[in-house]
């Protein structure tokens, strides 16, 4: 099957919601095992209305979702709880289901499969992890080297979907090669870019570089004006996010490890979060997990939420080395029921 670039201009997007997304706009960036629905839905929860436009799911292998053995597994990271549908759709924040592989014909049929049977806003094509064992598939940012290849694979997921199909990247794979990569993929018309501003080479090392997100968007702004682009890369706080948006131009932000820093991120307002509140919003996070993957996911990937709430307070370093130790979820109750009276 061949997917010439005239699909592009023919095929119809349903909502294409990146056309309607408020400047100055903050995205949440698909991170693995971290931004599953359980942690989508706390971050949500701690959002002001109207600082956050979309989040993303972990990614999610076109390949394993084509497997009729691998789905059942795979599709894990496309579990939506109902309580997160409920509050993404009160704060009008977007859900973007995001896929990576490298055979447009499996894009094709996976794009198809996820539009009739979930119900997302968007997909978004993972053409940026670095990540060497997932290079080695030539999947993802391998694909840069291969713009003829990754040109394909889009209009293969748009022909699938009638959901908008965004796609996030990086500037180059060992050298910085921005623009000649942002005419090819704005060839074929995605919904959004989402840039990194680093190469492969240089995986999460250095500073991200700003300036070639400046050149993505001054080359949009020739070829395709309508189409927007959001710069991703060491991004530590909402002010920091806003001078970026404006030194660049950029249509927005997407937050990646800021978040880790800072889990209410969304609420700029907020200066300080109380010992109480963190630990509070802690066994929130932990009682929603065990209710969504407990006997599924193990439990020790939730040690590293518990990182990010405790700090900032005198005792934190205590209790960080205290839950490292636990054991399972009634070792996490137990302690803070043991340690801390939050009765009025």
């Amino acid at each position: 099957m061949k997917f010439r670039i005239l699909a592009a201009a023919v095929f119809l997007v349903m909502d294409n919601f990146w056309q309607h997304i408020n400047r100055p706009a903050f995205l949440l960036a698909p991170m693995e095992d971290v931004t599953d629905t359980v942690f989508r839905e706390i971050v949500a929860g701690m959002t002001t209305p109207g600082k956050l436009h979309a989040v993303f799911t972990e990614f999610t292998s076109v390949e394993g979702m084509n497997h009729p053995k691998g789905r059942e597994r795979v599709s894990e990271r496309l579990i939506v709880n109902e309580s997160e549908r409920v509050l993404l759709k009160r704060q009008n924040i977007k859900l973007v289901a995001q896929i990576w592989g490298r055979n447009p014909e499996v894009y094709y049929n996976i794009a198809k499969y996820i539009s009739e049977n979930y119900s997302f806003d968007g997909l978004d094509i993972n053409m940026g992890c670095p990540v060497k064992k997932i290079i080695k598939t030539g999947a993802c940012s391998a694909l840069i080297g291969e713009p003829d290849l990754a040109r394909e694979i889009i209009l293969a997921t748009k022909e699938g979907t009638r959901l908008p199909v965004s796609v996030k990247t990086r500037t180059g794979i060992k050298e910085h090669q921005t623009e000649e990569w942002m005419e090819h993929l704005l060839e074929v018309d995605p919904a959004a870019i989402i840039l990194h501003g680093r190469t492969q080479k240089m995986q999460s090392d250095g500073t991200a570089n700003w300036e070639e997100i400046a050149k993505a968007v001054e080359v949009k702004d020739r070829l395709k004006p309508h189409i927007p682009v959001y710069g991703n890369g060491d991004v530590y706080s909402y002010s920091d996010g806003l001078k970026r948006i404006e030194e660049t131009n950029a249509d927005g932000v997407m937050i990646g490890r800021g978040i880790f820093q800072n889990p209410w991120f969304f609420s700029p307002e907020k200066d300080e979060i109380s010992a109480q509140e963190r630990i509070q919003k802690l066994l929130e996070h932990t009682q929603l997990f065990e209710k969504t993957w407990g006997g599924i996911k193990n439990f020790n990937i939730l040690k590293r939420f518990y990182k990010i709430y405790l700090n900032s307070f005198p005792g934190a370093a205590r209790l960080r080395a205290a839950l490292m130790e636990a054991k399972d979820y009634g070792d996490v109750y137990h302690y803070f029921e043991k340690e801390f009276d939050f009765s009025e």
